[in-house]
Order: structure tokens, then sequence, then C-alpha cells
């Protein structure tokens, strides 16, 4: 048998299957190297759009309104044309209050209030970092009030005065300056016909920063009148623990009642000022004294006769 001089022998050299594996594991780290890349751009962008939300929604956060504030926007929104005929505090008036507030003398600032208003809620929201007590004459008012709003704390008393009392009641309290009536006293424990002693009893332990007095009622006879808030606010001022200085305003200054009990007990010396219908004055806190020295409220006696008062017949309903 003759061999086959053509036949040739093919040989596979190994560098052939080397190149082909090499080109396989090239794309394969392609591949991975660009998959990898782009979750990382992707997980970076993710970050970075969180990051960049997340304070915005802190900030909204930060800033929402308390809702006590909110109820008070909402509540003057709602009522500020519904009733034309009930007297409001004038913009200058709240002003004036809302800036005193604003630089209370200690902090957390103390604020009672008298009467229950269109401005209550106010009272409270403007000294939401501090402690407001209302207090009213209507009981089913308060009761009612506190249902709707239970983070304002707020309570009835009961008043025995009468506007048309006011000559007697004034006569009386001047005749026991050295006793039951005097300027420095515990009023829980008093026995002068002016003195509020039935309020709560917390009350009288707090000093107070500055005291509102619109209320209770004043504008016929058989009113309570507010000559014992005003006498029991002179007192509280003069007898307070803590701090020198306590804001009292007296609204609608300018009727009798108002004007004779705010000269008597609060003193025309300590009048800061008037603006509208509001008299703002600043008594200090006086020493208990028991020696007799002093007699009376004020440096200088008033001259006011409250014979010849006169009721005003105006159109409040405060």
């Amino acid at each position: 048998m003759k061999s086959n001089p053509n036949t040739k022998l093919i040989l596979l050299h190994p560098s052939i299957n080397k190149s082909f594996a090499s080109s396989h594991r090239f794309f394969l780290f392609f591949f991975v190297s660009f998959f990898t890349l782009a979750f990382t751009l992707t997980l970076f962008t993710t970050t970075t759009v969180s990051n960049s939300t997340t304070p915005s929604l802190s900030t909204a956060a930060a800033s929402a309104l308390p809702s006590s504030v909110t109820a008070a926007l909402l509540h003057y929104a709602s009522t500020a044309t519904v009733n034309t005929t009930t007297h409001h505090m004038s913009s200058s008036e709240l002003s004036l209050i809302a800036s005193t507030l604003h630089n209370c003398p200690s902090s957390p600032c103390h604020f009672l209030v008298f009467g229950l208003t269109h401005e209550s809620l106010l009272w409270h929201s403007l000294n939401i970092h501090g402690r407001t007590i209302l207090l009213d004459e209507n009981e089913y008012f308060v009761s009612s009030f506190e249902r709707n709003h239970p983070e304002i704390e707020a309570y009835d008393i009961q008043y025995t005065t009468k506007v048309n009392q006011l000559s007697d009641l004034l006569s009386l309290a001047k005749s026991h300056f050295e006793d039951d009536c005097k300027p420095v006293q515990n009023l829980l424990f008093s026995d002068c016909k002016l003195a509020i002693n039935d309020m709560p009893n917390h009350i009288y332990d707090i000093s107070w920063d500055v005291i509102l007095i619109d209320g209770p009622r004043g504008y016929f006879p058989d009113a309570p009148g507010r000559m014992a808030p005003i006498f029991t606010a002179g007192v509280l001022a003069r007898s307070k623990k803590r701090g020198r200085k306590t804001h009292v305003f007296v609204h609608e200054f300018e009727r009798d009642v108002e004007s004779i009990f705010s000269d008597e007990f609060l003193c025309e010396e300590n009048l800061v000022e008037t603006v509208d219908s509001l008299g703002h004055f600043v008594v200090e806190k006086e020493e208990r004294s028991d020696d007799g020295k002093k007699s009376g409220f004020c440096k200088n006696s008033t001259s006011s006769s409250p014979l010849s008062v006169s009721l005003s017949s105006g159109e409040d309903d405060d």
C-alpha cells in the first residue's frame, strides 16, 4: 500500500483556544464593570436626591404652626364679619398687649386674664410657651370653651359685687386699708369685700407677669363690674413672690368704674400709657409691712369721688 503523498497533518495550536477564552473573559469583565458602574451611579444619585429632600421636609415640619395658633387664625377668619355689634379690641390695643407678652419680664411668661372674650384664643396663642389662665363669670361658657379648646386653662368664678354698689364698696375698702383690704396680703384668706378668694388655690401662688382685666360685665347697674378684678390685680402685683414688676391692662378704661378703681388700686403714678380704651399700668412688688407706716395703695391718694359716678350708657356688651 502506498501512502498518499498529499496527506497533511493539521495541528491546532493551543494559543488559538487561549485567545478565544480570553475574548470571552474580556466581554464578561466588561459587562460586570458596566453594571457595577451603573449601580454605583444610581445609588449615588438616589442618595443625593434623598439628602436634598430630607432637609426640606424637616424644615416644613419645624415651621408648622402650633395647633393653637391655627385654631386662633381659623377662629378670627371665620368670625371677623359675622357679628359686627360685639365690641372687640382695636388693632392698637392688641398690638400693645402682644408686645408686652413678647417682652415678658420672665420666661416662661405668666398671663392672667379676667374675661372670656373674642380674643381669648389669641391670648393663649401669643403666650404659647408660657402659662395663660382665663377666668370668667359664666360657668356654662367656661365649660363649653374648655370642651372646644381642651388645651386652654379656664375657670369660672363667682362675683358678689354689683356696679350700683361702687360707692359703698370703695368707701368700705378705703376704711380697711390697714387690715382686711391692705395692699400686700394673701388673698386666699382675705375678708375684704373686693377680694376674689374663690379662684383655684394655685392661682394665688403664681407670680403673674401680665394681668388683663376685660371682664366681667360692667355696662348695667346690676352687672358684677370690674371693681373686684382691679383690686385683686393690685394686690397680686404687690404681693408676688418672684419678680418686681407686673403689667396690668384694664380694658374700657374710659368708663367710670374702671377709671375710678384703677386710680385707687393701680394708681395714677403707675399708669404708663393709654391706647384707645386700654389702660396700661406697671405695678411693682411691695414688701409686707405690719408697722402701719403706709396706708393705701398709692403714693398720692386719688381725689375721685364715687358718689358722683354716673354709669356710662355705652353700647358695649362687656
